[in-house]
């Protein structure tokens, strides 16, 4: 690895942990946002406002191979179904079992890779994510030590295994030819955004037509909560994913992404008021480390030639 593209691997992490700041506060953002607007028509509006403020980016598409477009918005679709699960599984169950359900992503990720890319994922890598689901399980437990089952778990749980294969379906698709970054996050916003139109219109009298949007004096906290997910949550960091993934494995991204139960608990400490215990102080840490450990360099160091094949050496 030359010095530029351990430069750019640095980068990408430190993107990604960014990635599980903003993620891990999503949910009680969007939460609240969810108070004055349903989920279809929340998903349309975010994922609109993003397509349209990435719109000047499509002209990045010039060029680009037609079967790379199509993994590209098949990609999309992926993540359509990531948050309709997402969503509708946080109505059906709690944050609780929401929170460890999703980071089983960072157990199925490197399960997935090696199904899909053939990459075998490295001991350190298996042994993070060995202790990111532990510190997942005490931090979502919270002293229980065990978790009742609701009807939302399964959403959550296919959640989990389809934003695996989307990391590894964006790994492969973000190849040669491949659209930008930000053209990528454009294409794939649209996706979501008339996805979500089409599953209110399908749903009937019950989701169509999508209810008329929240004034914005009456409803400041609803526009702010859209304001951050259209910004951090989706702009931020759909780009931040999409360029690390194009630079390193799904597993690594995952075990990095992987971290946002934790960030997200820290948040509801520091922003919410809500009290967090021993045992979940020591499930975030456990996550953070898990983390921290799929960032460092591990290298055997190379072996010292034996001594007399150095002599031989000067001699000759």
């Amino acid at each position: 690895m030359t010095a530029r593209q351990a430069r750019l691997l640095t980068l990408s992490d430190l993107m990604l942990l960014g990635v599980a700041v903003v993620w891990g506060t999503s949910y009680g953002v969007a939460k609240q946002a969810l108070d004055y607007y349903p989920v279809l028509g929340l998903l349309a509006l975010r994922f609109g406002l993003t397509f349209v403020l990435l719109s000047p980016t499509l002209a990045g598409l010039r060029g680009i191979p037609a079967a790379s477009l199509a993994r590209v918005l098949g990609a999309g679709v992926l993540l359509l179904g990531i948050f309709l699960c997402e969503m509708f599984g946080l109505l059906l169950t709690r944050a609780a079992n929401a929170a460890f359900l999703i980071s089983l992503c960072v157990v199925l990720t490197p399960l997935i890779e090696w199904l899909l890319l053939s990459r075998r994922p490295s001991r350190v890598e298996w042994a993070a994510v060995l202790l990111s689901l532990c510190g997942a399980w005490i931090l979502a437990a919270d002293g229980a030590w065990s978790l009742s089952f609701h009807p939302g778990d399964a959403l959550i749980l296919l959640a989990a295994l389809l934003r695996a294969i989307y990391v590894c379906v964006m790994k492969h698709s973000l190849g040669r030819q491949s659209p930008p970054a930000l053209t990528v996050t454009a294409l794939q916003a649209g996706v979501v955004s008339l996805g979500s139109v089409l599953v209110a219109w399908v749903g009937g009298a019950a989701t169509w037509p999508l209810p008329p949007l929240p004034g914005f004096g009456a409803s400041s906290a609803f526009w702010l909560a859209v304001l951050y997910l259209v910004g951090a949550c989706t702009l931020f960091a759909f780009f931040a994913q999409n360029y690390a993934i194009a630079r390193s494995s799904p597993t690594r991204v995952a075990l990095l992404t992987g971290s946002e139960p934790a960030f997200g608990a820290l948040f509801a400490w520091l922003w919410l008021g809500e009290r967090i215990s021993l045992s979940g102080w020591i499930g975030g840490g456990l996550i953070v480390v898990a983390s921290l450990a799929a960032t460092v360099r591990w290298q055997r160091p190379a072996a010292r030639p034996h001594a007399g094949v150095a002599q031989a050496g000067k001699r000759a």
